[in-house]
């Protein structure tokens, strides 16, 4: 029993190495026969431990999505509220970007009408979204009670645009640079500050 027990942690931890691989190559559309194969396991193999392509890419991206847990926590402790959820947005941006995959993952998220809504089950509790959204709530809550945010701004809100914006730029010759620019336009907006008015 030992012995089983040992070789599925071997396999969790081949297939999941071969899965990260095949996901920075390809993104969310990896092939999860490719990962079977390439791993030397069985596809019915891959399915016991990862039953959806879903499972399998929330574990890729669960050290990405920890430290984005982390940072939400430094910055909790920050001075200015609007500052502190505006720089973890922007490392979600960031992250979303450069980690292939991460953004469709955070597409199969459900909307949610208000910050930290409860998921519906257990597997969506420990979602890549649900556990950013128990991370980065505080943030979002501090920014609105401080009136640094527009009012009814949601978690899925900031989620929606992250994704957005790390979907429209994975194609660019520069995705992080274009992808900075429109974060910075969705911040700033598209109009101009008002000049002062002259003197008298």
């Amino acid at each position: 029993m030992t012995g089983q027990r040992s070789d599925a942690r071997r396999n969790y931890s081949r297939i999941l190495a071969v899965a990260e691989a095949e996901v920075a190559r390809h993104g969310a559309a990896a092939s999860l026969e490719q990962v079977a194969r390439t791993a030397g396991v069985g596809s019915a193999t891959v399915r016991r431990h990862f039953p959806t392509r879903q499972a399998l890419l929330e574990a890729v991206f669960q050290e990405r999505i920890q430290a984005l847990c982390e940072r939400a926590d430094q910055l909790s402790r920050a001075d200015d509220s609007r500052a502190a959820l505006l720089d973890w947005l922007h490392d979600l941006v960031r992250y979303a970007v450069s980690a292939r995959g991460l953004a469709d993952v955070l597409t199969y998220e459900p909307p949610t009408d208000v910050p930290a809504a409860e998921p519906a089950d257990a597997q969506a509790q420990h979602s890549c979204g649900a556990v950013l959204e128990s991370a980065a709530t505080p943030l979002l809550r501090r920014a609105l009670r401080d009136e640094a945010v527009r009012p009814g701004v949601t978690f899925h809100d900031l989620l929606t645009l992250a994704v957005g914006i790390a979907l429209a730029t994975e194609h660019h010759a520069e995705p992080a640079v274009q992808a900075d620019r429109l974060f910075t336009l969705t911040v700033e907006g598209l109009s101009p500050s008002p000049r002062p008015l002259p003197r008298p």
